[in-house]
């Protein structure tokens, strides 16, 4: 069985999924601009072959390598990525080379919030709602329709760095002149809520045999516009109401052997509204948290489904995992010292986040294993406390 993971060293943690291609006995290529000499030494030992592209936005260089690879080893099984940043051209490739798995003619659901939204929609999903503008024209009249605040964003995007809060016209007009020239850009109302995930990995028929949620302190958007320290964590609790509208969405959109990640904000009066659908796993330390949490290799058990559709664990969560930031920028009461004294036995990693996220994580992560919630704020409190706050 012959996999090209796209990009296997980036983000780090994301390695291991090469590692545990290998470790089950696939054929794990692997194509990057990164030297090879320059890929640590266990994803070296992984990969039976790296092919080195000096641009992967040139799809004419992604082409030949994916050719070399077919050329050399055969028929290509799989080709994945992993990243949101290259789904599309993971299902372009995959469409040239007629290997199983999303193709150009069904990514239009997965990647534009328009047609995400009407997945949502047709299926009695509640979202927030919204619609895709090109114009200042169109985008003033949106905002006659839905009022302030609303939220703007690209209607096919990554992350939180392009999207804006509008909340009077002088904030429209501050976007106007900041967006990007030629941009689709995509409106909805804002709703005031947490956010909430519902992650997992379905089979090759498209079964859920795993699923778990993210809690967010706040939207990624606040995270990205001031410097300090966040959390987010993997919860214990999944209420029913919320089990079955991720299980319901899931179905929608009909996944199958791949990770997904629906967002979802839930109000104080406890009513829930489908935001978006990523079909890739949560980005950062997030699959770090879910393997923590539920004792498993989401790593080792994605292999397993690939070579023989079969995942050996389950969903059981005996501990809340949480990640907790903090910024170089910031005078913190408490040093690592007194951190591992205190929580010691809790502390499961340390986490040296790169400037590309760091925007967004922190400079450094600190993800801890507890039982309890109560425990867990207590971290919380105790790693994030500053100097001026004593």
């Amino acid at each position: 069985m012959n996999f090209i993971v796209i990009s296997p060293h980036f983000p780090a943690n994301f390695e291991q999924f090469s590692v545990s291609l290998s470790n089950n006995g696939i054929t794990t290529l692997g194509i990057g601009d990164k030297a090879y000499d320059e890929l640590t030494p266990s994803l070296r030992n992984a990969l039976s072959e790296y092919y080195r592209v000096d641009d992967m936005e040139d799809y004419d260089q992604m082409y030949r390598a994916v050719a070399y690879f077919a050329f050399k080893y055969g028929k290509i099984d799989r080709l994945e990525s992993h990243n949101e940043y290259w789904l599309f051209q993971d299902a372009k490739l995959r469409t040239d080379f007629n290997i199983p798995g999303y193709k150009n003619d069904e990514m239009d659901t997965i990647k534009y919030k328009s047609k995400m939204k009407q997945v949502f929609l047709s299926h009695d999903i509640p979202v927030a709602l919204g619609k895709a503008f090109q114009t200042a024209e169109e985008g003033w009249h949106l905002l006659e329709q839905f009022g302030y605040p609303v939220i703007v964003k690209p209607d096919s995007g990554v992350g939180a760095s392009d999207t804006y809060k509008i909340s009077d016209p002088k904030d429209f007009t501050d976007f106007l002149t900041k967006r990007t020239p030629n941009v689709t850009y995509f409106m909805e109302e804002f709703i005031e809520g947490d956010i909430i995930t519902f992650d997992g990995l379905t089979d090759q028929a498209g079964n859920v045999v795993f699923y778990s949620s993210l809690v967010y302190q706040e939207p990624a958007l606040e995270t990205v516009h001031r410097t300090g320290d966040m959390y987010f964590y993997e919860t214990r609790d999944i209420p029913e109401d919320f089990y079955e509208l991720g299980m319901k969405s899931v179905a929608a959109f009909d996944i199958r052997e791949r990770f997904f990640h629906f967002e979802f904000f839930r109000t104080a009066d406890d009513k829930l509204y489908a935001l978006e659908i990523n079909c890739c796993p949560p980005g950062g330390p997030s699959i770090d948290l879910m393997n923590h949490a539920h004792q498993l290799s989401l790593f080792e058990e994605y292999a397993h489904l690939v070579k023989e559709n079969k995942f050996y664990g389950d969903s059981t969560c005996p501990y809340y995992s949480v990640y907790i930031s903090r910024s170089n920028k910031q005078d913190y009461r408490y040093d690592l010292a007194e951190i591992k004294q205190k929580y010691g036995a809790e502390l499961k990693e340390i986490q040296h986040v790169p400037g590309v996220f760091a925007e967004i994580m922190g400079d450094v992560g600190y993800i801890f294993n507890t039982e309890t919630k109560e425990q867990m704020h207590a971290i919380i409190e105790f790693v994030g406390a500053l100097k001026t706050q004593a």
